[in-house]
């Protein structure tokens, strides 16, 4: 696994040439700047226009996505705009759609928008994403996606916990560890899911941390809904809750003020925070090792395949054991 691989990569064949004549063939006329940006999971890249601004286009990663789930995507973000939520939007080219094809490629163009993250220390800033957050989520909850996935929490554990096991990845002396804490993990997951109750799954933006929000001059805006799914209202909230449990808590607190302005939230839902802590954890280390055939992957992650990276990682979880056989967030002295 540490050797860079022999074979050719889909992405190979995305030389600039074949970038340049995509963008043109789409309607856009070119100045042939283009910059490269942070993004392994597509090709996401800076193109310079003439007489305009710069936009981004995005080439989707082949056999990810099928094009109804792009399709999917692009149309919740479209309704989204159309409510007047700010989201990043693709645009749509001289085909008619906001999806194009070139040389076996799928891709969407999008304005480019600048800003910085969102400082979610600060209180007012939590408030005021909790209640786009509330919007957003009534829009999502209009009618369930068709084509996208669903966050099935317990199901999904198992499978990229699964996934590692097989592998050849984890050292042969970290195994007996490994294996004797996945059980107890999946275990301590299903009961937390359990104490949860039933709950809504509703369309969501589906990685919504602070890195896929933008703020400038007071106004925000949410980019890059690749992984929106059905799922359950939380999980477009933890992932910006940060820091000790008093902090999160008073956090979650700001975050629930502003959502609740536009949306009811159910509370039980707390209860499925560390359990989607747990499945990231474990879901990232899975995503690096079914990408490890792009030669992105072990130049920019040499560490994935070190041991330490592992003993790390078996240490992580058992903490997160102990985070899921604690209460669960302390809302406003509520359990």
């Amino acid at each position: 696994m540490s050797d860079l691989p022999q074979s050719r990569h889909p992405y190979d064949a995305l030389t600039p040439d074949t970038l340049l004549d995509a963008m043109e063939a789409a309607g856009f006329v070119i100045n042939g700047r283009l910059f490269a940006l942070n993004s392994y999971e597509n090709r996401v890249y800076q193109v310079g226009i003439e007489d305009g601004p710069s936009v981004i286009a995005k080439f989707y990663r082949p056999g990810r996505w099928s094009l109804e789930q792009i399709q999917e995507e692009h149309s919740f973000s479209l309704e989204l705009v159309d409510a007047d939520i700010p989201v990043v939007a693709p645009s749509v080219m001289n085909n008619g759609r906001t999806l194009g094809e070139h040389a076996g490629f799928q891709f969407a163009v999008f304005p480019q928008r600048g800003g910085q993250a969102p400082d979610t220390s600060e209180p007012d800033m939590l408030w005021r994403l909790g209640q786009w957050l509330g919007q957003l989520h009534n829009v999502g909850a209009q009618r369930p996606f068709a084509e996208r996935p669903t966050l099935d929490l317990v199901p999904a554990l198992r499978r990229e916990a699964t996934f590692l096991t097989d592998s050849d990845l984890i050292p042969s002396d970290l195994r007996p560890a490994w294996d004797s804490l996945i059980p107890d993990l999946i275990d301590n997951c299903e009961k937390r899911v359990a104490d949860a109750g039933p709950v809504d799954s509703i369309r969501l933006h589906g990685d919504c941390h602070a890195g896929n929000i933008l703020v400038r001059d007071e106004q925000m805006l949410f980019v890059d809904l690749d992984d929106c799914r059905q799922g359950p209202a939380i999980q477009d909230l933890w992932l910006l809750l940060n820091g000790d449990d008093a902090s999160r808590s008073a956090q979650f607190a700001e975050l629930l003020e502003g959502y609740e302005t536009f949306r009811d939230f159910n509370r039980r839902e707390r209860f499925l925070i560390e359990p989607l802590r747990c499945y990231r954890q474990i879901a990232h280390a899975a995503w690096l090792a079914r990408r490890w055939d792009d030669p992105a992957f072990p130049r920019f992650f040499p560490w994935f395949v070190q041991p330490r990276f592992w003993s790390d990682q078996i240490l992580a979880l058992r903490e997160q054991l102990g985070a899921l056989q604690a209460p669960p967030i302390n809302l406003m002295g509520q359990y």
